[in-house]
C-alpha cells in the first residue's frame, strides 16, 4: 500500500523517481501529471481496489490501439506535436480504474446523507452535490484529486509497457508521449466570466481540455500553437488530433468532446451485433481487434458510435478544437 499512498500523493512525480519515466512524459503531461490529492481522502474500499490496478485498462470503452497517421491538415501544429504522415501512434484511453468509481460512489453516499434537502429536490440522486465551503466537498475534491494521480500513473506504466514492447520487438527505442490530458474531472482554473477573471471549477463530464495556444498551462512545447487534443471514434472508424481553438475559452471555458459519444446502448448493441460478424467485417478492413470476451467486442461495435467525422466538423467549425491530423486504426485491444 506505500507505493499506492505515493502514487496518489504524487502522481507521475512518483513513476518518474522510481524509473517508469522520463521527464518529458510530466512535461507532455496535463498539470505534469500531479494535483494536490490526498490518500487519506480516499475511502479504504478504493485504496483495496486500486492497489493492484496500476498498469490496467479497464472494461467498458477504454482501449488500447495501435494508429497510422492517415491525414495531416495543419502542417506547422503536426510538426509542433512530432506527428507525420504514416507514422504509427498509440492512443491510450483509460483512467483511475475501480479506485476513482469506488471514490465517486462513496462520496454520493456521503452527500446523500450529509444533505438530504438536496437530494430530495434533484431529478436524479446521482447529481447529488456538496456546497464548496462544506468539509465533506473539500474532503471530496483531495479524494478526486488523489484518483486523478492515480489514473496519470496507469496511463503512464501502459506507455511504458508499449515503449518496451516496441524496442523488443521492433527495436524501436524513440517512442515519446505526445499528451496525456484528463476527461471527467473538475479542477479550478482562471476564467473570464461577466468581464473580469474569476477562479471558477470547471467540470468536464463527458469533456476533456482544449485549451488554445499562449495559455501557460499548455506545455511550453506546444505553447504557440495550442494544446494537443485527442478525439477518438470507434474501433473502426478514424480518431483525431486537434489542437485547442481560439473560441474555446469564450464558447466553452476551454473545453470539447473527449470522444464520439453513443448513439446506442450497451445492452442494444449486444442484440444487434454478433462478435464473430464483427470480428470478420474490422479483419477485412485491415484492423486486428481483441477483446477480454465476445460480449465487450459488441458493446463497443463502430455502428454503436456516433460518426467521428461529424463531431470533429462542429468541434472544427466552432472554433473550440480544430483538426490538426486524422489517425486509423490497425490494432485495438479492449479491456
Amino acid at each position: 500500500m506505500d507505493d499506492l499512498r505515493g502514487i496518489l500523493t504524487h502522481g507521475m512525480q512518483w513513476m518518474l523517481e522510481h524509473g517508469h519515466a522520463v521527464p518529458a512524459d510530466l512535461e507532455h503531461c496535463e498539470e505534469n501529471g500531479r494535483l494536490p490529492g490526498s490518500p487519506r481522502k480516499v475511502p479504504a474500499e478504493a485504496m483495496n481496489r486500486g492497489h493492484n490496478q496500476v498498469g490496467s485498462l479497464g472494461s467498458g470503452n477504454h482501449f488500447l490501439e495501435v494508429h497510422r497517421v492517415a491525414e495531416i491538415y495543419d502542417d506547422e501544429t503536426a510538426a509542433a506535436f512530432g506527428l507525420r504522415p504514416d507514422n504509427v501512434v498509440v492512443m491510450i484511453h483509460s483512467g483511475s480504474r475501480g479506485l476513482g468509481h469506488q471514490v465517486c460512489s462513496e462520496y454520493i453516499r456521503r452527500f446523500e446523507r450529509a444533505f438530504p434537502e438536496i437530494a430530495d429536490e434533484l431529478p436524479d440522486r446521482q447529481l447529488i452535490y456538496a456546497p464548496l465551503e462544506e468539509r465533506i466537498a473539500e474532503d471530496y475534491k483531495a479524494a478526486m484529486y488523489a484518483a486523478a494521480n492515480f489514473a496519470w500513473a496507469n496511463r503512464q506504466a501502459m506507455t511504458q509497457g508499449v515503449r518496451e514492447v516496441f524496442d523488443d520487438l521492433l527495436d524501436v527505442t524513440d517512442v515519446e508521449l505526445v499528451y496525456d490530458v484528463c476527461h471527467n474531472i473538475a479542477k479550478e482554473e482562471r476564467h473570464h466570466v461577466n468581464g473580469s477573471e474569476e477562479t471558477v471549477l470547471v467540470h468536464r463530464k463527458g469533456a476533456t481540455r482544449a485549451f488554445p495556444a499562449g495559455r501557460p498551462e499548455v506545455p511550453e512545447a506546444y505553447r504557440a500553437v495550442g494544446q494537443p487534443v485527442f478525439i477518438p471514434g470507434s474501433m473502426g472508424s478514424s480518431s483525431y488530433v486537434l489542437c485547442g481553438g481560439e473560441q474555446s475559452l469564450d464558447r466553452t471555458f476551454g473545453s470539447t468532446a473527449h470522444g464520439a459519444g453513443r448513439v446506442m446502448s450497451r445492452t442494444q448493441a449486444k442484440a444487434e451485433y454478433s462478435a464473430n460478424e464483427l470480428q470478420r467485417q474490422l479483419r477485412e478492413q485491415g484492423i486486428y481487434v481483441r477483446a477480454r470476451s465476445g460480449g465487450t467486442l459488441v458493446e463497443e461495435a463502430p455502428g454503436a458510435y456516433k460518426d467521428v467525422d461529424e463531431v470533429i466538423r462542429v468541434s472544427d467549425a466552432l472554433g473550440i478544437g480544430t483538426k490538426v491530423a486524422r489517425t486509423y486504426p490497425i490494432a485495438n485491444i479492449k479491456g
